[in-house]
């Protein structure tokens, strides 16, 4: 079992983020000691930790990740996963749009002082 501090710093989450993840019920800890009220974590919830770590890293909401975290099964996961490279892609061509569009109008500057 580990406390929340050297939980912290094993998973590069802040003590602030790891009591925010308990209360919206997305990371709890393994065990929070009755007498003084501290949690303490557990080598699953390193692995919850990582994936969660990892789902932020993709743009996950907390709504998102709340989601996956109640499909214990992960059968979604996969699928959240390929929607939301495919949002990124969009949103990727709309970049990629945007840009053309200024290197347009400037060039069409550029033209007119001419």
């Amino acid at each position: 079992m580990y406390k929340i501090s050297d939980f912290s710093e094993m998973t590069g989450l802040s003590k602030e983020t790891l009591r925010y993840y308990a209360e919206v019920k997305l990371l709890e800890p393994a065990y929070i000691d009755p007498k003084n009220n501290y949690r303490y974590y557990d080598d699953g919830s390193f692995f919850l930790a990582t994936l969660l770590m990892k789902l932020r890293g993709f743009g996950f909401t907390i709504q998102e990740m709340i989601s996956v975290m109640e499909d214990e099964s992960f059968v979604n996961l996969e699928n959240l996963l390929l929607q939301k490279r495919n949002n990124i892609r969009k949103q990727i061509k709309e970049l990629q749009n945007q840009i053309e569009e200024i290197e347009i109008f400037l060039q069409s500057g550029k033209d007119e002082n001419k």
